[in-house]
């Protein structure tokens, strides 16, 4: 190759790739190595047989290791599948495979760089059909091979194959210094380069990217306008504002020139840091260089002023859109009405809504839901009840936003009943409503304290298919336990039962709290028995609802039974209950019952505290009290 002492432009259906031979010249001096001289750097891969060795001299053609680079070569020269099948069976059966190492690839791609679909056949028939794991100069040629011949398309799918392998940590060597070598040995397109970046862009890898547009520029190579478009794009979204500054920077370096993508996308870099002074300087930097902002330029500072509530900056950017024939579209609209309904102002949004309908610009359902969601969050419930059948007569279907942000700003007015009513309508006109939003509304009315209407509600809606969660079902029954409605609470549990939904904790508790507290303990009982059975374990709560329920029926055994059963089967030691026992034997004045009581209590692990004692002691006094009444006067 002659290198001169000019830049010159090389172009490929990817972009423009400039190149300062100059420079390139003093990083590669490749013209002194030859193929021969490359390959003997080349090493073997481990396991594979050493193929030199007389003997083999004495073997036929076909079985010599020595001519395998010859056999393929010979048999790819066909241009007929049927003989690399045919060559394929002569390798595995006479065990040749294990001499076709690296070396042996690169040396017949290299005599297949005349003919770039020949040596992508070899490349693919080793991987696919041999099992012949290519090793990363083995991938650096064919790309090589590829892309000279401007296979583009298959360069990068191969290119891309090989960053994977990189991203996956199959491969630990630095594919650009790969390419860069491979480079050496064979015909190539600086391009390649280029299109390393883009690959490594593709699959998210923007920091290899980065580095490798570093590379590029370092070795006299530079990339065009739309890879640094596309690297500018990753390093953006990544937050990385400083290497965006660097990689423009090298782009006035370097002579490329940017486009209005490259400064739309510098904009956003600008409105991320949140420097007005910056940007509006940036602004005039890009009149000069002969851009004038576009749609996409004034989208993103208007979307920038409004996220930062710069309401005033927005609307004279809106206005100075018209004046400079630059149209606002649906999302100048959306953001300009999304602003104003985060700064409460939801008037001059329904203003311009009206405005943009006037234009001829038919909203969307981000747009419908952004102007509802306004209208709910000032109370404004009839103007979005209003919004929402207009929406519905345009065609468009309220989705799950649409029916939360609703059904919560009439759950702020105290207004369930209107919430119901609307998913109710909705539901007649065949729209299909979250379940989630079912979920949210029998949850709202059990807050209330309404389970006949959220027991209601979710009777309606499930013959429409919706079928309650074990959430549902512990809201509802918690709703029923609060108000004594302890024969629906039983009811709904036993229809959890049914459909083979497991009550929590929470569901068992509420229901045998409320048991225990009409004098229903024995019922508990069962429950509890139920619960257990169920792999459910009681908490203290639990204990504390049986133990206290069967004290207040004074039934004395069945409370120390079961206090002696929470502490043996699931180690609670509740004092609380230790001592409301010790209370109901007190207040007996049955001292020996008392005191055998406590024995057996200390057995268990129970150790009294001071309130035991207190409860002790009013027990012997209050019995020495009824002695003394009882005892006739001598």
């Amino acid at each position: 190759m002659n290198l001169t002492q000019k830049s010159i432009k090389y172009t490929c259906s990817s972009g423009n790739l400039l190149i300062d031979f100059k420079n390139l010249q003093s990083r590669l001096n490749f013209t002194s190595l030859s193929s021969s001289n490359f390959l003997q750097t080349l090493t073997v891969n481990n396991g594979s047989r050493p193929i030199s060795n007389p003997l083999n001299n004495f073997l036929p053609e076909t079985q010599n290791p020595q001519n395998i680079v010859s056999l393929i070569c010979s048999a790819l020269k066909n241009k007929n599948n049927g003989h690399l099948v045919l060559l394929q069976k002569t390798i595995e059966d006479h065990g040749l495979i294990s001499y076709l190492s690296n070396t042996e690839i690169s040396r017949v791609l290299l005599r297949c760089q005349s003919d770039s679909s020949t040596a992508l056949s070899f490349f693919n028939w080793v991987k696919t059909d041999l099992g012949v794991k290519p090793n990363t100069q083995n991938y650096c040629l064919v790309i090589h091979i590829l892309t000279w011949s401007k296979n583009f398309s298959q360069a990068m799918k191969i290119l891309s194959e090989l960053v994977d392998l990189k991203r996956d940590g199959l491969v630990s060597v630095d594919v650009f210094e790969s390419l860069l070598s491979a480079s050496g040995v064979c015909n190539w397109d600086p391009v390649v380069f280029d299109m390393l970046i883009k690959a490594f862009l593709k699959v998210n890898m923007v920091k290899d990217g980065f580095r490798a547009f570093r590379k590029t520029v370092k070795h006299g190579m530079y990339p065009s306008v739309i890879t640094i478009n596309c690297l500018l794009n990753g390093l953006s979204k990544l937050n990385y504002s400083k290497k965006c500054w660097e990689v423009y920077a090298e782009m006035e370096r370097i002579g490329v020139h940017p486009n209005s993508c490259t400064f739309n996308i510098l904009t956003l870099v600008l409105c991320k840091d949140e420097d007005a002074n910056k940007v509006n300087d940036f602004l005039e930097k890009m009149e000069e260089e002969g851009f004038q902002p576009d749609i996409v330029t004034y989208n993103t500072l208007v979307s920038s002023y409004c996220r930062k509530e710069r309401l005033k900056d927005a609307v004279y950017l809106y206005q100075i859109m018209y004046i400079r024939g630059v149209l606002p579209d649906l999302f100048t609209y959306t953001s300009l009405i999304n602003g104003f309904c985060r700064k409460g102002n939801v008037r001059d949004a329904h203003h311009l809504f009206l405005r943009m309908a006037d234009r001829g610009l038919k909203p969307d359902l981000i747009l419908y839901n952004t102007l509802i969601c306004g209208y709910c969050k000032e109370g404004m419930m009839q103007e979005a009840r209003f919004l929402l059948h207009d929406m519905i007569g345009e065609g468009m279907y309220p989705d799950k936003f649409t029916c939360s942000v609703l059904v919560q700003g009439y759950q702020k007015q105290d207004n369930l009943v209107s919430a119901v009513n609307l998913v109710t309508e909705l539901q007649r006109f065949r729209f299909v409503v979250s379940h989630d939003i079912y979920n949210y509304l029998i949850a709202a009315l059990c807050m209330e304290n309404r389970p006949f209407a959220a027991k209601a509600l979710l009777d309606r809606v499930s013959d429409n298919g919706y079928e309650p969660d074990n959430m549902v079902y512990r809201e509802l029954i918690e709703s029923f336990c609060r108000w004594n409605y302890l024969d629906e609470a039983l009811c709904l549990k036993a229809e959890m039962v049914s459909k083979d939904l497991k009550p929590d904790i929470g569901t068992y508790r509420a229901i045998i709290k409320s048991l225990c507290k009409v004098s229903r303990s024995m019922e508990a009982n069962s429950l509890m028995r139920e619960m257990t059975d169920f792999d459910v374990p009681p908490d203290i709560e639990v204990c504390r609802a049986l133990v206290n329920g069967h004290c207040r029926e004074n039934n004395f055994c069945e409370a120390q039974s079961l206090l002696s059963f929470f502490a043996q089967e699931f180690g609670i030691f509740d004092t609380v209950c230790y001592n409301a026992i010790v209370k109901l034997l007190s207040a007996e004045c049955d001292i020996a019952k008392l005191l055998k009581f406590q024995d057996r209590m200390r057995k268990v692990g129970f150790a009294p505290n001071q309130l035991t004692c207190k409860y002790v002691i009013d027990g012997l006094q209050k019995a020495v009290r009824v002695q003394k009444i009882n005892t006739p006067v001598q």
